[in-house]
């Protein structure tokens, strides 16, 4: 990713002397700077969010304003006209990514009036839950365990460290919530047996590529195969999920051929057309600080909660009331050592990993962000998690990208026992659960979770 010269977000490079953005080989990013001549209009909300989605805006009194509009067509329509291919286009950040091997036709941009070089974001401050004192809840925190309403296979002790089965045995397991997995593809997901139960009682709603615009995310990325069976898994005796009965987009962004700074785009895109849709969860197994373009690194300063596009995206979508669910990333052992992009994002859940006993893997990205915030967030089991492995058969696996999904499913199942509560509370909440939440540290952030008691928190935080 990109050391930028940033006015709050204002990014760019010279090609050809031109102040353009080159987010890859070939491909460059415009700001618009209006959203001129639209057809939509922020009172017609049906036209361009699903009702689900509206339903949510109503229910948690979020705004529809003019970033949730499209693009401008007529925009998008003159790039085109010139010669130049729109591959992907972004509502929130207002702009688009275009494909060209032509530099001169870069010269043509200066010419246009929508054109903008500079680009700002306003975010939604964060929510801040208030409530009963941490320390009175916990003193009242129900010691009895239900048994268990699965038999969760070689995936139980991911689950049960976390005390997440005692959400399943209270009949909140992700039936009736919508998680957007955001991946590298999810080959063979439509074949393997693990996920025959989601297409039988089609709890897969759909799928859509931002890399390639195919109509088939199933025959490339194996990484979302994987990151998908941990969620939503339902192979009894044999593997079970963290939300089995909960309903997935499988949303495409990452090209695992190569890292440019496009993939972050194409991750903002994916996560609008989850916000679209109106799902309630967002699995991000992915992080970034580095690409092939080294002129594209992040440093450690960007990693502020308002630099990068992929964190930028997060917060947005934080605030669309979504539960923003990112791996912590995996250079805990490197001379980076640090969390990477969207994982700085002060709306998000960032996810380290750790052992089975809750020890913090050596490999887990560490914090405090830039900006000194606490990062990690939590933990969780990501050392010899259970996975359906690329070979069709199942194993153990390890990574921030795995502990990040055992989390996402168990959220999702604790917001369905919560409907009331928004997407803030609910993590705020998780946080308050976990195991050393008085004392953060680097490596586990607030600790490990423990869902039975994020229950009751929750039932009593009024």
């Amino acid at each position: 990713m990109k050391k930028f010269a940033i006015v709050f977000l204002l990014l760019f490079v010279y090609v050809s002397g031109f102040s353009q953005l080159r987010v890859s080989p070939d491909h460059y990013c415009v700001y618009f700077k209006d959203k001129a001549h639209s057809q939509f209009k922020t009172d017609r909300p049906e036209e361009f969010l699903s009702e689900r989605a509206i339903d949510k805006r109503n229910r948690f009194n979020i705004p529809v304003t003019q970033q949730d509009l499209p693009v401008s067509q007529a925009h998008t329509a003159k790039l085109e006209s010139l010669g130049f291919k729109v591959v992907n286009v972004s509502k929130w950040l207002n702009c688009a990514i275009v494909y060209t091997t032509d530099e001169e036709l870069l010269e043509e941009l200066n010419t246009l009036p929508f054109v903008n070089i500079t680009h700002s974001v306003n975010h939604k401050e964060k929510q801040k839950w208030v409530g009963k004192s941490y320390e009175a809840l916990l003193e009242k925190a129900p010691r009895e365990k239900l048994r268990s309403a699965y038999k969760y296979g070689k995936g139980k002790n991911q689950i049960k460290m976390l005390n997440g089965d005692q959400l399943h045995a209270r009949g909140f397991d992700g039936k009736g919530m919508s998680i957007a997995v955001i991946d590298n593809g999810f080959i063979r997901a439509n074949e393997y047996p693990v996920f025959d139960n989601l297409w039988k009682n089609k709890q897969i709603l759909g799928w859509k590529d931002f890399v390639d615009q195919d109509t088939n995310v199933f025959d490339k990325g194996a990484h979302g195969t994987s990151v998908l069976s941990i969620i939503g898994a339902n192979d009894p005796k044999k593997f079970v999920g963290t939300a089995p009965k909960a309903s997935f987009w499988l949303l495409r962004s990452e090209d695992k051929s190569s890292e440019y700074l496009i993939e972050e785009y194409n991750w903002v895109c994916a996560a609008e057309f989850a916000d679209s849709v109106g799902v309630d969860v967002i699995n991000s197994s992915l992080s970034y600080h580095q690409f092939d373009d080294t002129l594209q690194n992040y440093s450690f300063d960007d990693m502020n909660g308002n630099t990068a596009i992929s964190t930028i995206g997060a917060d947005i979508a934080a605030s669309k009331g979504i539960i923003v669910v990112t791996g912590a990333g995996n250079e805990g052992h490197t001379a980076w050592e640090k969390i990477g992009a969207p994982a700085d994002a002060d709306s998000c859940l960032a996810i380290g990993a750790c052992w089975r006993g809750g020890r913090s893997a050596f490999f887990s990205s560490k914090g405090r962000t830039a900006d000194n915030r606490i990062k990690p967030d939590i933990t969780a089991k990501g050392m010899f998690t259970f996975v359906q492995k690329p070979d069709g058969k199942y194993g153990k696996s390890l990574g921030t990208s795995l502990s990040c999904p055992v989390i996402a499913g168990m959220a999702a199942c604790l917001w369905q026992a919560n409907p009331e509560l928004s997407n803030m509370e609910i993590i705020e909440i998780i946080k308050k659960s976990s195991d050393q939440y008085d004392k953060p540290d680097v490596k586990r952030g607030h600790g490990l979770p423990d869902f039975n008691k994020a229950l009751w928190i929750a039932k009593n935080k009024m």
